[in-house]
């Protein structure tokens, strides 16, 4: 039998406001924008500046889906204490865009 410690980070180990950069690697859209997300339990939400919605897993695997205006995007990546990393996919404002992101929990 596993202990606790073993299974993974506690429940709300990632709760907090995380600020996100993401970083264009394809498409025309401009190179860096940023949002900022609440991380609750295991729900993903937005923090202002659009429509965010997704949910995080005990290891810190997320998925997150995020509008704003007729831009969409969506990612997938991890948080590990108090930073993170992934990859993102979407259309900016009409171009079709992908790259990765960061995020640092504030």
């Amino acid at each position: 039998m596993a202990s606790p410690a073993a299974a993974g980070p506690r429940p709300g180990a990632y709760d907090g406001t995380w600020n996100v950069t993401f970083t264009t690697r394809a498409g025309n859209c401009s190179s860096n924008n940023s949002a900022p997300f609440n991380v609750s339990g295991t729900q993903v939400s937005s923090a202002g500046g659009g429509k965010v919605t997704g949910g995080i897993r005990r290891n810190g695997t997320l998925a997150v889906n995020i509008s704003v205006g007729l831009s969409h995007a969506s990612g997938t990546g991890r948080l590990a204490g108090n930073s993170g990393t992934g990859r993102w996919s979407g259309v900016i404002t009409g171009d079709k865009c992908s790259g990765t992101w960061v995020a640092t929990r504030t």
